[in-house]
This record gives structure tokens, C-alpha cells and sequence, in this order.
């Protein structure tokens, strides 16, 4: 999976790293904690950092989409379907809207976040301290936060480069299969022996923490980290399912309509991206796309490649090979 040589790098750069010299293509690197590379054949040379960032994007591209407000304008204003929100700067800010989230279900996030951290879902909101607490929360990662409505339905992210959905994952939210034994925090433990989960993105998939977050979501679901789970009965310990929280990633590519994927790739246009991770909750997936059965919930300038070639379920899409094309080697 790793050259002995690029180890402890992010596992989204080695694999760029691989098909780069398969290519005959030189790799210096250049800052290992910051995964900053160069690569060189002939007079070619390019920068890549933490394998997505490249000269392929301008400077402002990447800061529409670390702005999720600008980005749903800009969406938005070209017909694409994104979920509606407030935006707050404090919390007595958001006190004074409380009255009308009330009873909703609803999205908590920083305005500008990555890997999910800082976000909060609230299902029938009817506690104030629960909405102060993940107000507060989101305040910890930005000083604007989105309160955003709730679009139920499957996350899937659509890999777009160059105009071309390149791969299409589903993600699961962090979770464990009870087997009528153990307790959740024993399978959590088990789960997390899986010699493909570690931290820093460094393996396909990242293991499963046990905090504040995965408490308040169990405690919602009337279960603790001591609930032993009947034989087959699956748990989830997170809404969100962000690969990098512990989700569980399954390609999606081939069953995906293409109506979805054009979605995508135009959500990347809207943008001026030429790399994009979009995001898109889809109620019935065999549904052609219509108002109210889908939505962009985010755009993200730096998606990670390798759920993409090591999924938990489906066949490896070697995402890299399109990243190396677009970058002319």
C-alpha cells in the first residue's frame, strides 16, 4: 500500500506518489509534516500539498469553498439545491433565533471547517442548553457559525476533477455491530484494532473516538458506552459521517445516476474548481433529482483521494491516475 520510503506520509500522498514515479516522474519531498511534494520529468515541474492542492486551482477557487456561505450563494445563484441557514457571530446572537429552530431539525457548523470538525446535529431541537453548547462548540473553530437546516437523506461524496466525477463514495457515520456480548466501547475497541484504521489519515480509515460527540448521540438514542447491542443490531455513535471521524466508506460510483454527477461536476464549474470533493444527501438514490430529493451540503477544496482507492466495500477507483493527468505528467 506504502513505499518504504514515504511512510508516515498522508495516505492520499503516497498513492500520488506511487503513480507519479510509475510514470517515470521525479518526487522530491519537499516538507514531510506538511505533505508538500514536487514532482519533475523533463522541464515539468509542480507543486502538490497534501495531494490536492495544485497549480490546476487559482488562489480563489479554494476560498469560495472554505467559506461554506459564499460557496451556498454562489450555488445557489446557479440552481443548484442547498440547504438554508443563518449565520450568527455569537451566542446571544443565536439566543435570539432559538425561537425559530425550535421543534426543527438542524446543522450546527463553523462557517469555515474541514474533516467535520466542529459540527453539530440537533434533531427536534427542544433544548436550549443543547443549542447553546453546540453554538458555543462551532465558536471554538470559527468566529461565524451557519445554522443550517437538516436534509435528511444518504451522504455521498462525488470526487470531481477536470470536469469528470471521477468517484463516488457513500459514508457511513462511525458505528459497531453489536453481537449480543459486548458492550459498545468494547466494540468500539475491537473495531478500532483493524490494522486499515489509524490516526492522521495515514490508513483507509481513521479510528473511532468515544467523546463528547459519540456520548450525546448515544445518550439521544436512550444507550452509553456499557449498552451491549443485540447480535446484529448496528449502533451509530455520530450523525455526521465523515470518513475522518471514524466513518466506514463505500463506492457508490457505478450506481450513482448520471444526473447526480452532472450536479457535481456543475457545483464544481459554479466555483471555478478544478478538484472538488462535493457533497450531496440524496433521499431516494434511484430517484432522478428533483427539488426535494437532494442537496450540496458542502464543497471541499482539498478531498481526500484514498477512500476513494481503499473503500470498505466496492473496487479501488485509482483516483490518482485522473489527478496526474490533470497536472499533464
Amino acid at each position: 500500500m506504502s513505499l518504504k520510503s514515504y511512510e508516515g506520509l498522508e495516505l492520499s500522498t503516497q498513492i500520488v506518489i506511487t503513480e507519479a514515479l510509475t510514470r517515470g516522474v521525479e518526487v522530491d519531498v519537499l516538507d514531510r509534516d506538511d505533505n508538500f511534494i514536487r514532482l519533475k520529468k523533463g522541464s515539468k515541474v509542480e507543486y502538490v500539498k497534501q495531494a490536492t492542492k495544485t497549480s490546476a486551482d487559482t488562489y480563489i477557487s479554494p476560498s469560495i469553498m472554505g467559506n461554506k456561505e459564499v460557496t451556498k450563494l454562489i450555488l445557489k445563484e446557479q440552481g443548484i439545491n442547498v440547504p438554508e441557514s443563518i449565520n450568527v457571530k455569537d451566542l446571544d446572537e443565536a439566543l435570539k433565533k432559538y425561537s425559530d429552530v425550535l421543534g426543527k431539525d438542524i446543522v450546527i457548523k463553523p462557517k469555515s471547517t474541514n474533516f467535520g470538525e466542529g459540527v453539530l446535529i440537533l434533531k427536534d431541537l427542544k433544548s436550549q442548553e443543547d443549542y447553546k453548547s453546540a453554538v458555543a462548540q462551532a465558536l471554538e473553530y470559527d468566529s461565524s457559525v451557519m445554522i443550517e437546516e437538516f436534509i435528511p437523506g444518504r451522504e455521498y461524496r462525488f470526487l470531481v476533477i477536470k470536469d469528470e466525477v471521477v468517484a463516488v463514495m457513500h459514508r457511513v457515520p462511525a458505528n459497531v455491530v453489536g453481537d449480543g456480548l459486548h458492550s459498545i466501547r468494547e466494540l468500539v475497541s475491537e473495531k478500532n484494532k483493524s490494522p486499515l484504521r489509524g490516526k492522521g489519515h495515514v490508513t483507509p480509515l481513521e479510528k473511532i473516538s468515544i467523546g463528547t460527540v459519540e456520548v450525546n448521540h448515544l445518550a439521544s438514542q436512550g444507550k452509553d458506552t456499557d449498552y451491549v447491542p443485540q447480535n446484529g443490531e448496528v449502533v451509530y455513535l455520530r450523525e455526521n459521517s465523515n470518513i475522518s471521524t471514524g466513518g466506514d466508506s463505500i463506492d457508490f460510483t457505478d450506481e450513482m445516476l448520471e444526473e447526480y454527477k452532472i450536479i457535481a461536476v456543475k457545483s464544481a464549474r459554479a466555483v471555478g474548481a478544478k478538484i472538488c470533493g462535493a457533497d450531496m444527501i440524496i433521499q431516494d438514490v434511484k430517484a432522478k433529482p428533483d427539488q426535494h430529493n437532494h442537496s450540496i451540503i458542502e464543497l471541499n477544496f482539498n478531498p481526500v483521494l484514498y477512500p476513494h482507492n481503499f473503500p470498505c466495500q466496492g473496487q479501488n477507483r485509482h483516483v490518482e491516475k485522473k489527478l496526474l493527468d490533470l497536472l499533464g505528467f
